[in-house]
């Protein structure tokens, strides 16, 4: 019987059980979703009412005193955005008349790590912290593995939940998408305008004296007068007796200028400095030059080369943004006066600064007044700074889709599994020759199952399973979006490379190599053989029947998410995956026992999870069938007379007959290593005898 048909029947064995099991069950209701008043009545803060609904766009405003001062929405009204599991989180949004959220509420979701794993208390937990923060600033979540940097500025970043980082993240893109439809249809000014970017090919320098004047550079001028005015009526009024001596002297005369801006860096360093500046700046960051005269230091004199200064900021639209010294000496270009002092301040490309988009440079002066106890006062003096529109381009803050973030801030992980996959294809179209030397193919295995367990299971948080397939059947019948995909891109890019390998060697490729959960049950194997276990083998007949389960399992989930989603996503819990791999068996006794007990019969019985009840393997087996070529080698005498790669074999994919089972094949190379093994493979030795190769005595 050959694999397809053997795969039919498996699967038609299974359809009556189906039939029973589906007649029982009701079909589960469509989440109707969206806002309505009973629902926007559940986050009116204390002294505020909720008005009548808006007329053109679904949310109701917030009134204090007659006046409106917020909204109320639902974020299925605005970024119905699909989750990990294909249905969209619907969140309960309030927001304040100036773009302050006032507060965010779980109403439905469907997220697999929140529904049976972790529970949806760390999900509410989570979205607490929205809870001050405002649309006008960049909210990034922080690392899965540990608390982000919180920030009071432009840039925002919250912490992320363990093992739930696409959940969150996409979460995330569902408030501030929904935040700013709203803001952009009733609060005009408060959505964050659009960015600019620098034009590069605009290239125009011009003298100093002309920088000066087109307003390229910017300037802080103070004479003593002017320092001492400011701090008139204070204890420290008259406590620079230099400035008392010489009223009209110079204090400071600070320069400063955007100098990644080809048009004003080239006027202030020339070609060959602006050259070396800009292979310094890192793609997306700014940066700030300023150059000063005078009595008073910029920098202080304490000031540690490359850290932040204590005595310059910049601020835009109200918020600070964080500079920091490149501890760059760069020459200037001709004509351009050479100053006591020069720093080039480095602008962090992830800080959300328009370089468009005015801004403002301070300087602090501080004065100390006593010696044992002293009392110190500081005094701002700040200059704007505006670029003419024609040196940038503007550009849509829209047009960067919501996922790309996330590819960034995981960009080192994605090289990494892009090198893993390069070297493990490079390998696969080579297995005659990684497999000639049998033992250091053996442990180059293992070291390959480790990379696969601890770096893309457990760290990457990469391990593939059914639940993005039956979340791929939910979107089929609701317009088949299936961008939630792309935010979680290590799993994606496992996909995309398990689902290509599929033509080219059949489900092997990700089932016996690149599978957290198989590498682990390959490791619970070694360990029994290495303990002295038993080691079972079962009957041919016994495994055939045992290999048909998987397949029922699949027909069932399947069927399930089309007739009652809720059920299929509890039977989806037959696979191991989200208790030991995505939760690292942090998690409900049964779910762990389960697991266990898993792990336990694989240390007597090869990989039985994989073999017999995986739905996912299921899948990729059919989608196997695709597979266009018999990539392991076989002779004539495969089977008659031999049959050492029959027994040898693990996975019980050989026949009798010498031919592989390719849907029940886990890519293990042991029988390749075989065939060209002349001291093993029984073709090889009996040929190498007959002549007179070998010493037969």
């Amino acid at each position: 019987m050959n694999t397809a048909a053997f795969i039919l029947r498996a699967l038609l064995r299974c359809v009556p059980a189906l039939l029973v099991l589906c007649g029982g069950w009701t079909a589960a209701p469509a989440a109707e979703g969206g806002l309505t008043e009973s629902l926007a009545r559940q986050l009116v803060p204390p002294g505020m009412e909720l008005g009548p609904r808006d007329r053109d766009i679904p949310a109701y405003p917030l009134v204090k005193a007659g006046r409106t001062v917020g909204y109320v929405f639902d974020s299925l009204d605005y970024a119905p955005l699909p989750g990990f599991s294909g249905t969209p989180i619907e969140l309960l949004i309030a927001i304040d008349s100036g773009g302050g959220i006032l507060d965010v509420q779980l109403v439905h979701q469907n997220e697999p790590v929140f529904v049976d794993g972790l529970g949806p208390e760390p999900f509410v937990e989570f979205l607490k912290q929205y809870r001050g923060k405002s649309i006008r600033q960049n909210i990034k979540v922080g690392s899965a593995y540990g608390a982000g940097e919180k920030g009071t500025g432009t840039n925002v970043t919250i912490d992320g939940v363990t093992k739930a980082t696409a959940s969150v993240r996409i979460a995330n893109v569902t408030i501030l998408s929904s935040a700013l439809a709203v803001a952009r249809a009733r609060m005009a000014g408060v959505a964050p305008a659009q960015g600019a970017e620098v034009r590069m090919d605009v290239r125009h320098p011009l003298p100093w004296p002309d920088m000066l004047a087109a307003g390229h550079v910017g300037r802080i001028a103070l004479r003593n007068r002017d320092v001492d005015r400011a701090f008139a009526g204070s204890r420290l009024a008259h406590d620079d007796p230099e400035a008392a001596a010489d009223p009209d002297g110079p204090f400071i005369d600070l320069r400063f200028a955007l100098a990644d801006v080809p048009s004003v860096g080239l006027g202030l360093l020339g070609e060959a400095g602006y050259r070396r500046f800009m292979d310094k700046l890192a793609p997306g960051d700014h940066a700030v030059a300023v150059l000063a005269d005078g009595r008073w230091s910029m920098m202080g004199e304490n000031f540690i080369p490359g850290t932040v200064p204590d005595r310059l900021a910049l601020t835009q639209g109200g918020f600070p943004v964080n500079i920091r010294d490149m501890d760059l000496d760069l020459p200037l270009a001709p004509g351009v006066p050479h100053p006591a002092e020069m720093k080039i301040l480095r602008i962090d490309g992830g800080s959300g600064f328009d370089p468009g988009t005015p801004w403002t440079l301070s300087l602090r002066v501080t004065r100390t007044h006593g010696f044992f106890y002293p009392e110190t006062e500081s005094r701002d003096f700040r200059a704007d700074y505006t670029l003419p529109a024609d040196l940038f381009t503007r550009r849509s803050t829209d047009n960067e889709p919501d996922w790309l973030p996330t590819w960034r801030s995981r960009a080192a992980e994605i090289v990494l599994l892009g090198g893993l996959l390069a070297v493990l294809t490079a390998a696969l179209l080579t297995q005659a020759r990684i497999t000639r030397r049998p033992r250091l193919f053996a442990a180059g295995r293992l070291l390959a199952l480790a990379v696969t367990l601890g770096f893309v299971g457990w760290y990457a948080q990469g391990q593939l399973s059914i639940v993005t397939l039956l979340g791929v059947v939910k979107a089929a019948g609701t317009g088949f979006d299936l961008s939630f995909l792309l935010y979680d891109p290590i799993s994606l890019i496992l996909w995309v490379f398990a689902l290509g390998t599929l033509v080219v060697w059949g489900r092997g490729t990700f089932c016996g190599w690149l599978c957290p959960f198989g590498a682990l049950q390959e490791f619970a194997a070694l360990a029994g053989r290495r303990l002295g276990l038993p080691q079972l083998r079962l009957p041919p007949r016994w495994d055939r029947a045992l290999t048909g389960i998987k397949y029922g399992v699949l027909v069932m989930l399947v069927g399930g998410t089309l007739r009652n989603a809720a059920l299929a996503e509890v039977l989806a819990e037959v696979e191991p995956f989200k208790t030991t791999i995505t939760l690292g068996f942090q998690r409900e006794w049964p779910f762990v026992a389960y697991a266990a007990a898993l792990l336990l019969a694989g240390m007597v019985l090869f990989k039985p999870y994989c073999r017999f009840l995986c739905p996912l393997g299921a899948g990729l087996a059919l989608g196997g069938l695709l597979r266009r070529w018999n990539w392991i080698p076989r002779r004539t005498e495969c089977g008659t007379p031999c049959r050492l790669c029959e027994r040898r074999c693990r996975y019980e994919a050989i026949r009798r007959d010498g031919s592989v089972v390719y849907s029940n094949c886990f890519q293990c190379l042991d029988c390749v290593a075989i065939h060209q093994d002349r001291s093993t493979c029984v073709p090889l030795v009996l040929q190498a005898r007959k002549e007179g190769k070998v010493d037969v005595r």
